[in-house]
């Protein structure tokens, strides 16, 4: 109990890491409950599935995080403006807001030409000595084949420091939410989901052939390849391995190769042995 009353947000953080993946935002708001004071920390900490909304200016869905939250209004990346509205809402300043409009334009094409759908969203804000950014990328399935409801939810946080002799430090930490649901009578339902947080650095040149976003699209582009290849070697493939392990496909019992060498063997073994009978 005094290390509970001491330390609660490192309390609250070690039961998230314990509770399933697949039912965060519940977990949570039962946390939050317990310890309204630590709302705004806990809120930070602890990455949750990503929301959309429609932003009333353009029409456009963006979406929705702790990085453009400001109360209970979102600001949208395509407007800069808050919804609900705020009077003294935090937007980046001119010169970030413009390399905003540009990342969020490319990383939509990034998002398309990947993902072949779902929405993304690029906030900036200004740092002393640099700026950070919070990329994002949602993409829903329903009614596939294999999934009857999935989502793929990554969130990469990247921080910027400029040194002022044309290059700069780039510090990404990457979070990847997957969750994947089958509904299928021939196997039943089940629920595959977790999450991975991975971070990289990297110094790199800033010039007119290596822009701020060129170098962070380079390396977000590196981390969500090197994700996914893990994602499938650690979940898909080691679920399939394990599945595959405690069930047959084929009906009746099954003798393996070694099993059938063994008993060849012992019988073998048993005919050498054997006194031979003598003739009556």
């Amino acid at each position: 109990m005094g290390d509970a009353k001491k330390d609660p947000i490192s309390c609250a953080l070690s039961i998230m890491r314990r509770m399933p993946p697949n039912k965060i935002e519940h977990n949570l708001s039962g946390l939050l409950n317990l310890v309204p004071e630590h709302t705004d920390e806990l809120l930070q900490r602890v990455d949750q599935p990503l929301e959309e909304a429609t932003c009333a200016e353009s029409g456009r869905k963006y979406l929705l995080c702790d990085y453009n939250r400001d109360g209970d209004s979102y600001r949208s990346p395509w407007s800069n403006a808050y919804e609900p509205p705020l009077d003294d809402g935090f937007v980046p300043s001119a010169k970030l807001r413009a390399l905003e409009v540009e990342a969020n334009a490319l990383f939509d094409a990034y998002r398309e030409l990947y993902f072949e759908g779902g929405t993304s969203s690029v906030y900036l804000w200004d740092l002393d000595g640099g700026f950070a950014g919070c990329f994002l990328i949602k993409k829903g399935v329903s009614g596939h084949e294999f999934v009857s409801t999935g989502a793929w939810d990554s969130i990469h946080v990247v921080e910027v420091a400029e040194a002022g002799d044309g290059r700069a430090t780039y510090k990404l930490t990457t979070t990847v939410m997957l969750s994947m649901d089958v509904h299928k009578p021939a196997v039943g339902d089940s629920n595959l989901s977790g999450s991975l947080t991975r971070m990289a650095e990297k110094a790199c040149a800033v010039d007119e052939a290596h822009p701020h976003v060129a170098n962070i699209g380079s390396m977000i582009e590196d981390m969500e390849t090197d994700i996914r290849t893990y994602l499938d070697s650690l979940y898909i493939q080691k679920t399939r391995e394990v599945v595959s392990s405690i069930r047959k496909l084929h009906k009746g019992p099954t003798q393996d190769k070694g099993f059938t060498m063994n008993l060849n063997s012992a019988v073998l073994k048993h005919g050498k042995n054997r006194a031979v009978d003598s003739e009556s």
